[in-house]
């Protein structure tokens, strides 16, 4: 922005609440508006002035006058006289420093710095007038030379006004900070003339940033030694801040100060604070990128040195990585200075890292590993790989001993980390592994073979790497397969395959064709052997390593390196024998051929240097072209081959047929290919004319007798589908053959598939630069064709008859605008169409028709079907093309004027800024008068209309239709049919979101003032829960990205809404819908608390759900059994843990152990069980036997206690059971050992329920009658009591 822009703004009222922006990096401040006011008058009083004493308004006039009125402002000696005077005229200082010339401002630096001074080292100052002042002190450094910098800090001079910009760049206010810093970056940035490469003020500023930063961090250890302090530590922070500044300004980090400040870096870096490490981190990147030039590249070795030498213990887990990880980008950015000198010194590197990962830390292994990994990557040159000389050699060798010595016990518990760094090793040697890596192969592959290996995951990887940079075959000599005639001692390894089958590329096609084919031929006749006998697993097994044999095939045919000479006759007429024969191998062998083509084409296009070319597939342009060439004299027998395949295969399956043909089409002889072309349509007109049309009732009866899926079509469609695949690979002279076809196939409505097919052939056609040409030449007739066949087309080829009209308006001349509104009716109504996929289509159709009218042109409206032969010629134009559309509005159907307010609708959102206010205003006007219709279907599409209009149009147009607009919509807000009132809701909570409540309120009438109050608190309502969900999102989980659930804008804008209406208000799928939203975006994760889960795994789908999952109920511990006496009285031990099996007395009643002995007492307590059991017979009234069928709770009585304390049993406690039955039994129990009733009492409750029901009668207390009644259900008591030692009877 220009000085005068900037004055500009500062003049204007209407501009000042526009920020200001400087030019480059920093940018100026931004002035409160009582700050603006003060300026835009100080700055008309310096103009006035200037133009009464006749001086021309330039920047020094300004710089003048402003310092004039400094001076006035600002004492040294007093400081600050006018503060709100200072203030703008700094900040205008701050404007025209920059424009004025430097030695102006080298003679007024001492008057100025004196005058700043007061401003700049007072506390107290608000931050936009210290900004400024900044801004103003940046533009006085910037213009001094180097004798002003030679002066010393004592006096007036830049270097001690750089001193305040530093103590600045490390205030507590941000945006002082952020100023001064940037301030520093620029002066920095543009030293005066000098040989040296640092600017004069370099060394003081690093110095006084690394005082600053060796300051702050001893200062935070003292205080971190009595309470954690280190969390906080702002100022160590900001004096980081600093000194990255000063690195990044200074063409990187001045050469003395290098070796004091990695101590410092090193020793924050192993902080427990992650901000500070990663600020010392961000300081070392930008050193490293500042030293990555050809200028400041000298002091990168000097600093790796120091760097070395501060090498940590072999175990400091707080300190190690991080200095790996520093050693890693330093030596990136070494690399790409000087990289042989960093490859030489690579084998040491590698080592000494390397050494690391025998560390117990994982932490440091981890560190090591990636370390590695980078050097791999990064530091070894192409050259070296390409065209090595002999001592890169030996450097690599050194490099693939140092690695194969990784595989050692030593490295044991690093082995996981060693094979990434392995694989990174595969990937950069490339095919110089072979030889230097073969130990490698054969160690891993030994223990992949092994059962009891847990990495087999990171050994494929390996395995994977080796294969891809080696190639199979050297593998395979390392790790044989040993399948055919394995030998003793060597295992099989068929656990290759599907890792061969992933890496294979770039290779001998040769080996497949001597190691596999073989294989293959006896895998095969083994299964052959087995004749029609019941297949075996061993058969099986055969048929499985045939097809994992043939699926490497793809990846041998991916640019292999000897294709000239493994390609031959007799290979393709084994693929042709396998294609007729092998329909499981179909899919791979067309693959196969098809990455033939398409890898050599992709060598030949891509845009890159012959070197890059070579280093990732030794394959250059002219021998990709080559084998092209070889391919094409093949393509014929292959193409006959391949099309006859494909009339054998059901559609579903032909999809790889078909991308195969259209690979060999593409490298086929002109001349064969117009042979093919030929032989094809003969045999297409002769399927047309041998085929009839058929009746319903005999495609009805087809369909009952064959089902559709194993149905296989009809000749011409086959042949249909050639065509269309042979269209873009045809020559010029073939197009009207091509044409021809089409209007041949396009009027014959009673095979709608065949005509599909035709519709899509001007689409292919046109994908093609000389179908393209073809199409403008022919416009004029397939115009016709278009309009002739319009009665004819079918519902289904509906979509692609769209298409084609669509090609024809893209290649539509400015003289033949007139086919636009012959077929816009066709065009109009399919807008309306039942499939989603036609409506889009016109959609689009109609945008490009309105678009193709935009450019002009004209219309001869006599060329129009129904139009007078005199009709005049229009002029072609957006608002005609409106005109021509608005004339479906007064359609004889509904459904004609409905179409017709749709593509109204939808060009309108496209071109509402293109079109003339009138017109939009008369569109408006009219779908005004459609709102009062009675027809629903209509109605609805005006709704459309109306929230595209309050969305898209200018406030101006809508907001004086809101009185007739409002009362329209709120007629049909009591229509629940179609969601009409969900949609008339979702309209007004748009309007009143642009208008606001209180303009949509007056418009609304009075008897709807409710429906329009519920929108309102709809809103608020919605607004209050989202600030509450906001909240709690903050706390519990990271916001979601809202997902676009449309495709388009005008999708969104016609059908999408924030509002969700109320329950009492809205249909029941609106509902649904809401509830689906509201549950979108979350998403939760159940998994075990011993192992994370695997996100990988395919069953880790069965532990994410979109429900929060509950904490899982445990199972209930399991009961003990309650003990009891024979008189069913409760037994309680006064020790818990006593062996109950050890008590006599502890009878169960829910049935013998079976680990029981056969005792008295048990056999007892049997028929205790029998007689008295829950399970017992009983007698009930008349003397009918009764059986009990009531299923056993969890505690074994089914019975449930409440505790009833009563005072007047002698101490003893009363408790009412809850029986089967209706009635109440009321149980009192008594301790048998003559303990305490009331802990009884307490741990009868704990233990829960009495086991029995037996008729206790208590003895005495005044509840003597009550504990005689037995409840309703309770078993009557037969026979005596049984008793074991002194027991009471």
């Amino acid at each position: 922005m220009s000085l005068t822009e900037r004055l500009d703004k500062i003049r204007s009222p209407k501009l000042q609440n526009q920020r200001e922006v400087g030019q480059g990096p920093t940018p100026r401040p931004f002035q409160p508006p009582t700050d603006r006011k003060q300026t835009s008058v100080v700055l008309s009083a310096v103009e006035d002035t200037l133009r009464d004493q006749k001086y021309g308004s330039t920047p020094t006039a300004y710089f003048a006058a402003l310092l004039a009125l400094l001076s006035q402002s600002v004492s040294p000696s007093n400081g600050i006289i006018n503060k709100e005077l200072a203030t703008s005229v700094v900040y205008l200082l701050d404007i025209i420093a920059p424009h004025v010339p430097p030695p102006l401002l080298r003679s007024k630096f001492s008057q100025i710095l004196t005058s700043l001074a007061p401003v700049l080292t007072h506390s107290e100052i608000e931050a936009p007038l210290i900004r400024s002042s900044v801004g103003c002190l940046e533009s006085l450094l910037v213009a001094q030379d180097n004798a002003a910098w030679a002066l010393p800090q004592t006096q007036v001079s830049p270097r001690r006004a750089i001193a305040g910009l530093l103590v600045l760049a490390s205030d507590h206010r941000p945006k002082v900070r952020k100023r001064a810093q940037d301030a520093v970056i620029s002066v920095l940035k543009k030293p005066p003339p000098s040989p040296s490469l640092d600017h004069p003020a370099a060394d003081m500023c690093a110095e006084t940033a690394l005082r600053s930063v060796n300051d702050m961090a001893a200062s935070g250890k003292k205080k971190g030694k009595g309470h954690r302090q280190e969390e906080h530590q702002p100022a160590l922070v900001h004096a980081l801040q600093l000194v990255k500044t000063i690195a990044s300004a200074s063409g990187g980090w001045p050469s003395k100060k290098i070796e004091p400040l990695c101590e410092v870096l090193m020793n924050i870096s192993r902080s427990n604070n992650e901000y500070l490490t990663m600020s010392a981190f961000e300081v070392f990147e930008v050193i490293f990128a500042g030293m990555a030039d050809e200028i400041s590249s000298a002091k990168l070795p000097k600093l790796m040195g120091a760097i070395s030498e501060l090498r940590p213990s072999q175990n400091d887990s707080q300190l190690l990585p991080p200095w790996i990880a520093v050693m890693s980008r330093g030596y990136d950015v070494l690399a790409q200075v000087s990289p042989e000198e960093t490859f030489q010194k690579l084998p040491e590197l590698f080592e000494t890292i390397s050494g690391f990962l025998a560390s117990s830390s994982h932490n440091i292994r981890i560190s090591a590993s990636e370390c590695l990994i980078s050097f791999s990557a990064k530091c070894v040159p192409d050259t070296a790989i390409i065209e090595p000389s002999i001592y890169d050699e030996k450097v690599l060798e050194k490099l693939a001993k140092a690695a194969t010595a990784l595989l050692s016990v030593k490295y044991q518990s690093a082995w996981m980390e060693v094979f990434t760094v392995l694989s990174a090793l595969f990937s950069t040697f490339r095919w110089r592994s072979i030889g230097l890596l073969d130990d490698i192969v054969k160690t891993v592959g030994e223990l992949r073979g092994k059962d009891s290996f847990n990495g087999k995951r990171e050994a494929d990887v390996v395995l994977g790497n080796a294969i891809e940079a080696m190639g199979p075959d050297s593998v395979l000599r390392i790790l044989p397969l040993n399948l055919v005639k394995p030998k003793a001692g060597q295992p099989g390894r068929a656990w290759l395959f599907p890792i061969l089958r992933d890496h294979i590329q770039n290779t001998n096609l040769m080996h497949f064709k001597s190691e596999f084919v073989p294989l293959s031929k006896t895998m095969f006749q083994r299964v052959i052997d087995n004749g029609s006998s019941e297949k075996t697993m061993e058969i099986k097994i055969f048929e499985t390593l045939v097809q994992q044999i043939w699926a490497l095939l793809p990846g041998y045919c991916n640019l292999p390196l000897d294709l000239s000479l493994a390609f031959d006759q007799s290979f393709a007429e084994m693929l042709a024998d396998l294609l007729y024969k092998q329909t499981e191998l179909r899919v791979d062998v067309c693959k196969s051929l098809q990455m033939l083509v398409e890898s050599n084409q992709d060598i030949v296009n891509i845009k890159a240097s012959e070197q890059e070319i070579l280093l990732k597939q030794r394959t250059s342009k002219v021998d990709a072209q080559k084998n092209l060439d070889h391919l094409s004299s093949f393509a014929g027998n292959l193409l006959a081959v391949l099309f006859n395949v494909y009339s054998q295969m059901l559609p579903q399956y032909r999809g790889h047929i078909l991308q195969c043909i259209n690979a060999y089409l593409s490298i086929t002889r002109e001349k064969e290919l117009l042979e093919t072309f030929q032989r094809v349509t003969t045999m297409l007109e002769a399927a047309l004319a041998e085929s009839s049309p058929q009746t319903q009732a005999d495609k009805q009866k087809q369909k009952e007798t064959q089902p559709s899926a194993d149905k296989m079509p009809p000749t011409s469609h086959n042949l249909m589908d050639l065509i269309i695949t042979l269209s873009i690979h045809l020559p010029r002279p073939t197009f009207p053959t091509l044409f021809s076809l089409a209007a041949l196939v396009l009027p014959q409505s009673s095979d709608p598939q065949l005509q599909k097919k035709a519709y899509k052939l001007l689409p292919r056609i046109a994908t093609s630069s000389t179908g393209s040409i073809a199409l403008q030449d022919r416009n004029s007739e397939l115009q016709s064709l278009l309009l002739a066949t319009a009665s004819t087309v079918s519902s289904p080829a509906r979509r692609d008859r769209l298409a084609a009209i669509a090609v024809v308006v893209e290649h539509l001349p400015q003289t033949s605008l007139h086919f636009i509104p012959s077929i816009l009716s066709e065009v109009v109504i399919s807008a309306k169409e039942v499939n989603e996929k036609a409506r889009t289509a016109a959609f689009d159709l109609i945008v490009l028709m309105a678009s193709k009218m935009s450019q002009g042109g004209q219309i001869n409206q006599s060329q129009i079907p129904h139009m007078a032969a005199d009709a005049p010629i229009a002029q072609a134009s957006l608002e005609e093309f409106f005109t021509m559309v608005s004339a479906g509005l007064v359609g004889s159907t509904p459904h004609m004027v409905s179409a017709s307010i749709t593509a109204l609708t939808r060009i309108l959102y496209e071109f509402a800024s293109q079109l003339p206010h009138a017109v939009i205003e008369d569109l408006v006007q009219t779908m005004d008068i459609f709102l009062t219709s009675t027809n629903r279907e209509i109605v609805r599409s005006v709704l459309g209309f109306v929230k595209v209009a309050i969305i898209s149009l200018p406030e101006d147009i809508v907001k004086p239709k809101l009185d007739t607009l409002v009362p329209g919509l709120m007629s049909w807000s009591r229509e629940h049919k179609a969601q009409f009132r969900a949609k008339v809701k979702h309209i007004l909570e748009r309007a009143i979101r642009r208008f606001g409540f209180g303009t949509i309120e007056k418009h609304c009438p009075e008897d709807d003032k409710k429906f329009i109050n519920n929108i309102r608190k709809t809103k608020e309502r919605r607004k209050r829960h989202k600030v509450a969900d906001n909240a709690e999102a903050a706390t519990t989980e990271e916001p979601t990205k809202r997902k676009n659930r449309f495709e388009s804008e005008y999708d969104e804008a016609l059908y999408g809404s924030e509002s969700s209406s109320d329950s009492g208000h809205r249909s029941g799928e609106e509902q649904g819908a809401d509830s689906n939203s509201r549950g979108r975006g979350r998403t939760y994760i159940t998994e075990d608390a011993d192992e994370p889960l695997d996100l990988l795994d395919r069953k880790s789908l069965a532990n994410i759900s979109s429900r929060k999952p509950m904490a899982t109920k445990q199972p209930p511990a399991k009961q003990r059994k309650n003990r009891t006496d024979l008189n069913n009285k409760l037994v309680f031990n006064d020790d818990g843990d006593a062996n109950d099996d050890d008590d006599p007395m502890a009878l169960d009643f829910n049935g013998p152990d079976v680990n029981d002995e056969m005792t008295l007492e048990g056999g007892i307590n049997a028929y205790v069980d029998a007689i008295r059991g829950r399970d017992a017979v009983q007698r009930g009234r008349g003397g009918r036997l009764k059986f009990s069928n009531k299923r056993e709770k969890s505690n074994g009585n089914g019975d449930s206690m409440d505790v009833d304390d009563d005072d007047g049993g002698g101490g003893r406690a009363a408790k009412k059971v809850n029986g089967g039955g209706k009635g109440r039994k009321e149980v009192r129990f008594a301790d048998v050992r003559g303990g305490n009733d009331q802990g009884a009492r307490k741990e009868g409750a704990r233990k829960g329920g009495v086991s029995g029901r037996g008729d206790l009668r208590g003895r005495g207390g005044s509840d003597g009658s009550k504990m005689q009644r037995r409840g309703l259900g309770g078993p009557k008591v037969r026979g005596g009591r049984v008793m074991k030692g002194n027991g009471r009877r």
